[in-house]
């Protein structure tokens, strides 16, 4: 069995052995033991693609194709490169640390636990996949599920939120085949057979008019996913009315397939396009960045707080991507995966805080640091990793996407990153007043004089999602080395 395949096939294991269990105390174990497997796999897929690299410089590693429908040319083709194996494990953490938040889910929790690992499974699927066609599929696996985590499980206007995101997400999806056939009926351009392979298509001189029409609508197909302004309403929407859980594996795992599919198919395979049109998503970029700090800035309920912020910072991973250079694309994966960490950390904290309060209102809160000094202490590092202060992911990823849109010396991308890098200011602001607000002061309400103390899962899910905040700040440069490396072919293609 290949390295690569035992991504899908050991989640679907742990999903029959959750379709056969009985009662609660079965099911979260074997959702333990599955995620503690998955992550187990993934850190021996680090050491493996570390040593394989080093005799190795093939675009991909661990390959494996078998045919799948040959009429169509269509294939299981799967292969990684170290920007795919820092996603998977950050998939693998932030699933594991989900897992551990929703311990004590009473409701349907066979059925719960399977939801989230199904979109764990397309996850997986999709960052493994070099197929376009196979990339889809295991695409549409991951978002299917988030309709039914939110309409069952949620909370508020549940019915309302997750028919908001299927519909747009699947508009989106619509939107992205499309352009995937577009890419699919050119890509014998230059003679050989019509293929889905993205090494195969890359080698191919896509026609200039094709690239122009194809790359905007490949590019919104994805980066509806990845909250990209005006396309962003699903997402507060459907953040505010999920379970903890599903807020982790949505904001820190789920939206970042957007980015992905921007960068490994829009960017790699149709570069005269993305610089035809890199101005106009620029601007909606650089809106999203600002819009979504201000908007944070005037919320009160904590998910939509967090929900905002998301649009904010994946706004710039997009808005780096278009920048195309070397420097800004590494600050945009480690945007991702600081920005996976940190807002799984952000709604884990959350969801704590909510199940013990009742509430998520921070003007009905105060002096929370008094009677959960844990859960508040974690809530303060991690707002201060969200902006960016040095030790930490955030300022990795920042620095190099401002370095790098700034190598830009004309006026144009000039105004528009100075727009961006003011973003921090704002960000600083809105995670300083939910602190003050919040955390500091007296106590507002007597009844939370006595909260329950922080249980040894919620620890377990708490750390796992602060120490790669804390170890890429402090370390960062193995991770980026290993990204900086995987960029190489793909900045060719575009310079």
């Amino acid at each position: 069995m290949d390295i690569l395949s035992l991504f899908v096939i050991v989640p679907v294991l742990v999903i029959l052995a959750l379709v056969f269990s009985k009662g609660l105390k079965q099911a979260r174990l074997i959702a333990m033991i599955g995620g503690i497997i998955q992550l187990g796999m993934a850190i021996n897929l680090i050491f493996a693609y570390t040593r394989e690299r080093a005799v190795n410089d093939s675009i991909m590693l661990f390959t494996r194709d078998l045919t799948w429908f040959e009429q169509l040319n269509i294939h299981y083709s799967i292969g990684v490169d170290g920007i795919s194996v820092a996603l998977i494990t950050l998939t693998s953490i932030v699933l594991l640390a989900g897992v551990f938040i929703s311990w004590k889910i009473e409701d349907l929790p066979k059925e719960f636990f399977v939801s989230l690992i199904v979109l764990s499974t397309g996850v997986y699927g999709f960052f493994i996949s070099i197929d376009l066609f196979t990339m889809f599929v295991f695409y549409e696996i991951a978002v299917i599920p988030m309709y039914l985590l939110i309409g069952i499980w949620g909370t508020g206007p549940k019915e309302y939120s997750a028919m908001k995101l299927t519909l747009m997400l699947m508009g989106a999806s619509a939107v992205l085949m499309v352009g995937i056939l577009g890419i699919y009926f050119n890509s014998n351009a230059d003679g050989g057979a019509l293929t889905f392979n993205i090494l195969e298509i890359a080698k191919v001189n896509i026609p200039y008019e094709a690239q122009k029409l194809f790359f905007p609508l490949t590019f919104i197909g994805f980066a509806v996913l990845g909250a990209l302004f005006p396309f962003h309403t699903w997402s507060p929407d459907g953040h505010a009315s999920a379970p903890t859980a599903v807020s982790m594996l949505h904001a820190g795992v789920l939206m970042k397939l957007g980015g992905y599919g921007i960068f490994r198919i829009a960017m790699f395979l149709l570069p005269q396009g993305a610089l035809t049109w890199s101005w106009f998503f620029i601007i909606l970029s650089a809106t999203g960045v600002i819009y979504g700090a201000f908007a944070a800035l005037r919320q009160t309920d904590l998910k939509y707080i967090n929900a905002y912020a998301s649009v904010s910072h994946l706004g710039m991973v997009s808005f780096a991507l278009l920048m195309l250079n070397k420097t800004a694309w590494n600050g945009a994966i480690l945007q991702s995966l600081s920005h996976g960490f940190m807002t799984a950390l952000f709604f884990a904290l959350i969801g704590m805080i909510y199940g013990r309060t009742h509430t998520r209102d921070i003007t009905k809160l105060g002096g929370l640091l008094k009677v959960i000094p844990f859960i508040s202490a974690i809530y303060v590092i991690t707002g201060l990793a969200l902006l960016g202060l040095p030790g930490f992911s955030g300022f990795v990823a920042e620095m190099n996407i401002f370095m790098g849109a700034f190598l830009h010396d004309d006026m144009f991308h000039r105004i528009l990153t100075i727009v961006s890098v003011s973003a921090i200011v704002v960000t600083a602001v809105y995670v300083l007043r939910v602190v003050g607000i919040m955390l500091m002061g007296p106590v507002k309400n007597t009844a939370y004089l006595k909260l329950p103390a922080v249980t040894w899962y919620e620890k377990a899910g708490i750390l796992l999602l602060l120490i790669p905040i804390v170890g890429i700040g402090v370390a960062p440069l193995w991770l980026s080395n290993m990204i900086m490396q995987s960029l190489e072919p793909f900045i060719r293609g575009v310079l």
